[in-house]
């Protein structure tokens, strides 16, 4: 008899049907360029010192398949929904209001699960390039990023800034399709796969 999986995680997902999506005024980028986000980047490094950055992975279901819950710009540019950390900001607070300014309504409270660590990402230099370890000849990284998993209620109504779609990506869209969606996103299938989930 082959003995058990040695703490194997449990994640309960819910149809996405069980999630309503509203509106509510545009949100725009701090930096109106990968330019102007890289000088800003550069600029903050002299006094703060490396960035942090928190993204959660919003999960739902259709039809017994995850589906992650990705902000869409535009036609072709999708993100996690998440924030840069305060130097001092707990992590995983700063990801939970970000997530409520993001994506909740006015009013009203939404208990984000935030519980697990699923990836990190680094940015060697002020350049689009990031990689999940931290390359050899690297001292100083410019940027750390952060990917939890977030648990969502059974039940919620998300308002979604209207210069944004909320889309659910089904894992084997975002499967090794980095052209797609990023090298990040990209990788996020074989992340996840490490759970069972149970669909509700």
């Amino acid at each position: 008899m082959m003995p058990s999986a040695l703490n194997e995680r449990v994640v309960q997902l819910y149809p996405l049907s069980n999630y309503t999506f509203g509106t509510k005024d545009p949100q725009y980028e701090k930096d109106p360029s990968v330019a102007a986000r890289f000088q800003r980047m550069r600029d903050e490094y002299q006094t703060i010192g490396m960035r942090r950055t928190v993204e959660g992975v919003l999960l739902v279901h259709e039809h017994n398949l995850p589906h992650v819950l990705l902000l869409q710009l535009g036609t072709s540019f999708f993100k996690l929904p998440g924030c840069e950390v305060r130097p001092g900001e707990d992590e995983i607070e700063a990801l939970k209001n970000c997530l409520s300014e993001t994506l909740g309504r006015n009013g009203d409270t939404i208990h984000w699960g935030v519980d697990e660590l699923i990836g990190n990402w680094w940015r060697p230099n002020y350049e689009p390039p990031q990689y999940p370890y931290i390359p050899p000849h690297i001292t100083k990284p410019k940027e750390h990023r952060r990917l939890f998993l977030v648990r969502l209620p059974d039940k919620a109504m998300f308002a979604v800034p209207r210069n944004y779609k909320l889309v659910a990506a089904p894992l084997f869209e975002l499967y090794d399709n980095s052209n797609g969606y990023g090298p990040v996103i990209s990788t996020l299938p074989q992340s996840l796969s490490r759970f069972n989930y149970v669909y509700a």
